[in-house]
């Protein structure tokens, strides 16, 4: 039997947690957050909003129904670490095709195991996130205190450029699209232009950096504004961009996307405390009284005391009541903080993408 390898996790305020590894030996750091999801670490590990942060997931038991070819968000995992009560040595599903242990080595990703999760998740959620160290081959607390401080904070971290794609891709699977969608990559999730493809468009995915110009020029119906990594505000070229393209084209945007959408609205966000994270998130629409239930992965948010006079909120997250979607109806414009597409979680925010497409009908009708 190989011999349990030790491991420890050195958060920035001093406390630590010592247990066993998980994946791939070595050192990893970045921002410690939790995820309330019981389902979904293939989908969170290869989301790209994830960069520079190490999960801490609250449902004791992860790994249970194993890890397979189709449930990636990206052709990667971006999160850089992985932190669990504990591991399910004998996943059981019939689309099962590896265990998360051995999906966490192949991906070289570092994890922790075997630590009070529940304690960890109430001291994030009293404190809030913060930066930290998994590390299982360096376990003296002044080396890593010393090394944390070398740890880049999140607030201020641009992760956009580092995520996006470098060149455009276009993506279309009929021959006679009925829409052009012009989407900027600023960490997308394949769900999502999957969805947009299910609707009979042709899709081109433009790295985040992609000027005004370059959108004008490929003339789309509309233009999406993807999920992504970071800190908004330090995303000041997708801000000053989507500026420019304001009132040209329906827009529609999610998550980082959102964010960027009110910055260039003149809004302003900030940093929450510990974020929403996890598949369970209630939101209430503003229009129609609903309560959906979101998937939702962001540690930034808008400020409502900054929002113009002419952009509406459009729906707001229960347990905190920080905004939840916005509207801009001068501009075209529109976005939700959560995700529609899920991926993983529920689908009941799921015709937040109808309304782009019906945007973009109304759109071609007037002119």
């Amino acid at each position: 039997m190989q011999k349990e390898q030790k491991a420890i996790l050195y958060l920035e305020d001093g406390l630590f947690f010592k247990g066993k590894s998980l994946g791939t030996l070595g050192e990893t750091s970045g921002e410690v957050c939790f995820n309330t999801g019981m389902t979904g670490y293939q989908e969170i590990l290869t989301d790209p909003s994830y960069a520079k942060q190490m999960i801490v997931m609250c449902s004791p038991h992860i790994g249970n129904y194993g890890t397979n070819e189709s449930d990636g968000e990206s052709s990667k995992v971006y999160a850089s670490g992985f932190i669990v009560k504990n591991e399910a040595l004998s996943p059981s599903n019939w689309r099962s095709s590896n265990s998360l242990g051995s999906f966490l080595k192949s991906n070289k990703v570092i994890g922790i195991q075997d630590i009070d999760t529940r304690a960890l998740t109430v001291h994030i959620r009293d404190n809030g996130a913060m930066r930290g160290i998994i590390s299982t081959k360096d376990f003296d607390i002044d080396s890593l205190a010393q090394k944390i401080q070398n740890v880049p904070s999140m607030e201020g971290l641009d992760l956009a450029k580092e995520v996006s794609r470098k060149e455009k891709t276009t993506l279309c699977n009929v021959e006679n699209p009925k829409y052009k969608i012009a989407a900027i990559d600023y960490g997308m999730k394949s769900n999502i232009y999957d969805i947009l493809l299910e609707n009979d468009s042709e899709v081109t995915i433009f790295p985040a950096s992609v000027s005004s110009d370059e959108i004008l020029n490929y003339n789309p119906d509309g233009i999406f504004l993807s999920n992504g990594p970071g800190d908004p505000a330090a995303v000041s070229y997708g801000i000053e961009t989507v500026k420019k393209l304001l009132g040209e084209k329906p827009m529609f945007g999610i998550c980082l996307g959102h964010q960027i959408l009110a910055l260039a609205l003149e809004a302003k966000t900030f940093k929450m405390k510990f974020g929403h994270r996890g598949i369970n998130q209630p939101v209430k629409n503003l229009k129609t009284n609903k309560i959906e239930i979101t998937s939702q992965n962001h540690g930034f948010a808008v400020s409502n005391d900054s929002l113009a006079s002419n952009i509406t909120v459009t729906h707001t997250h229960l347990n905190d009541n920080t905004i939840a979607g916005l509207a801009c109806e001068d501009v075209q414009a529109y976005s939700v903080q959560y995700h529609p597409e899920a991926s993983p979680g529920p689908h009941d925010a799921r015709y937040v993408f109808d309304n782009f497409f019906k945007m973009m009908d109304s759109n071609a009708q007037e002119n």
